[in-house]
């Protein structure tokens, strides 16, 4: 064959390299840049491929050469070239016929950057379960991406014993790292759960003998290691982006809970359960088929019910913290939120609700983009007065991406008479961010704070400074979790403005005018919202 139509080869391949191999897999000719760094590529002509790449890499080139028929081009693979001693390459290569060369084959390599030390742990990436969910994120959205996924759990049992190994063990921890990073489908898909436990993100087609690949590891430094693994398929009919946020939730789930003894059955029941839960969260919203309970807020002063505070119930398993923080995680809290502030302006509509000032709670997710803002005052555009009898409070259970950002929304808000409030201040270590970049009226103080108030001197310290600080900038302050009268005393001392908590009553479906530590004022009010 000729060199241009070999050149035309390498172009259509848009690649850094290109082999052309016989079916024994020898490299016949090799056009662009070798892998050995200084090396011409023409030195690889006579070498058999198999020996230039990792055993993973090996197996997965072997089995598209199986299945590759003349005048196919093959979906892209991630392999790992061996370079230098003790280096390799990531690369990503097609297999593909042309049909003056069969039964020879053409493989295209990219490379995926520079060589990089097997042993050198700045150099390889990091295998912590946020590296491995940041990977997951880039191979799922990719499009075109394999669907044929599956998450991987791999047990490489005697590894643990290898750190009384000294430098030996640290050696062949490397080289276990790696070559579970090789058989990951990017080359670093993989993440580590325990000092034995490791998940990657692999193509089932991929075949690679990793049992085989860690007992010749664990020999060569004199030590036995076994494998155990297992796998689930994620469901190709999902959207990548819903199933990258399942999968996050499923895992840091059963590593909050410890429940990865069996993972792929705590994982894949985690994971189904997450998936309906989000289902079923869909249509609750849709339907509105959810509960708003009252629980009554007072002023600290006079004793006065001031506003009601509405706390979401759901049917279910889950709580509603619980069901909230999945919501958030899942990315579907901006349509409940919109739902909440519907379902509360149609109890502040009603006759008996004349009087009643109500606040719904929104969480900073929602506040990333201008749709929940833009929904809220297309709600109340019918009547004005609405406006100025709402309040919106923002919650730090989703940190807010962009403060300034959101400062800009909750402003616009602001500038319509609907007042803004801070929920949980001094909960989140950017509350104090939050306060400096957000145009607030009040701030509600974390539970955290108040409780064994009484007998904590520190406690009523640091109140004292959330108070002097709010008072200083002209806003109000809510103190919640208030269970006692002494309690409550101490934050009036303390110059809180309001108290909410079951000293005044429990949450209700309806809100109570009358609580049995007080009578109402004249005006009474109530707040919406959820937690």
């Amino acid at each position: 064959m000729s060199i241009s139509k070999r050149l035309l080869g390498l172009a259509f391949a848009a690649a850094d390299l290109l082999l052309e191999i016989d079916p024994g897999g020898r490299i016949v000719f090799a056009l662009g840049c070798s892998p050995i760094t200084g090396a011409a590529a023409d030195a690889l002509v006579g070498q058999s491929l198999f020996d230039r790449v990792g055993k993973v890499s090996a197996g997965a080139i072997q089995t598209v050469l199986s299945d590759l028929a003349p005048g196919a081009r093959s979906m892209a693979i991630e392999v790992l070239f061996l370079a230098e001693e003790g280096k390799v390459r990531r690369a990503t290569s097609r297999l593909f016929v042309m049909p003056d060369l069969a039964p020879n084959v053409s493989v295209s390599v990219t490379w995926e950057g520079p060589p990089y030390p097997l042993h050198d742990p700045e150099a390889r990436p990091a295998l912590t379960p946020a590296a491995f969910l940041d990977r997951a994120r880039s191979v799922l959205t990719t499009p075109g991406a394999s669907q044929d996924l599956a998450v991987a759990f791999v047990d490489v049992l005697g590894l643990e014993a290898a750190q009384g190994l000294g430098e030996a063990g640290e050696r062949l921890r490397g080289r276990v790292e790696a070559a579970l990073q090789a058989a990951s489908i990017d080359g670093a898909s993989a993440g580590k759960l325990s000092p034995e436990r490791f998940t990657l993100l692999r193509n089932r087609s991929t075949k690679a003998d990793l049992e085989g690949e860690m007992r010749e590891l664990g020999l060569s430094e004199g030590l036995d290691l076994g494998l155990r693994s297992s796998e689930v398929l994620l469901d190709p009919a999902t959207d990548p982006l819903h199933t990258l946020r399942a999968l996050r939730f499923a895992l840091e789930g059963c590593l909050k809970t410890g429940t990865l003894e069996e993972p792929e059955r705590t994982f894949t029941a985690t994971l189904a359960r997450t998936l309906k839960e989000a289902s079923a969260f869909r249509t609750m919203v849709r339907e509105r088929n959810f509960e708003l309970n009252y629980q009554p807020i007072v002023d600290l002063k006079s004793g006065a019910i001031h506003h009601f505070e509405a706390l979401s119930r759901f049917s279910g398993t889950r709580g509603p913290a619980e069901t909230i923080h999945m919501a958030e995680e899942l990315a579907l809290i901006d349509a409940f939120d919109v739902a909440v502030a519907e379902k509360a302006l149609e109890r502040l509509r009603r006759p008996d609700g004349a009087s009643f000032t109500f606040a719904v709670n929104v969480s900073g997710a929602s506040l990333a983009d201008d749709r929940y803002v833009g929904a809220l005052l297309r709600m109340t555009a019918g009547n004005p007065r609405d406006r100025q009898r709402l309040i919106v409070e923002v919650t730090e259970s989703a940190a807010l991406a962009d403060v300034d950002a959101a400062s800009r929304r909750l402003g616009a808000l602001r500038a319509a008479g609907i007042r803004v409030c801070i929920d949980d201040f001094g909960a989140g270590s950017a509350c104090y961010d939050y306060l400096r970049g957000l145009s607030v009226d009040t701030v509600k103080i974390d539970g955290r704070f108040v409780d064994g108030l009484e007998k904590d001197p520190k406690a009523r310290t640091l109140i004292t400074h959330l108070v002097d600080l709010c008072a200083s900038l002209k806003v109000d302050t809510i103190a919640e979790r208030i269970e006692t009268r002494p309690a409550a005393d101490i934050l009036r001392d303390l110059r809180v403005d309001y108290g909410q908590g079951w000293l005044f009553g429990r949450p209700e479906s309806e809100p109570r005018v009358e609580t049995p530590a007080v009578k109402p004022a004249r005006r009474v009010g109530a707040v919406v919202g959820w937690s």
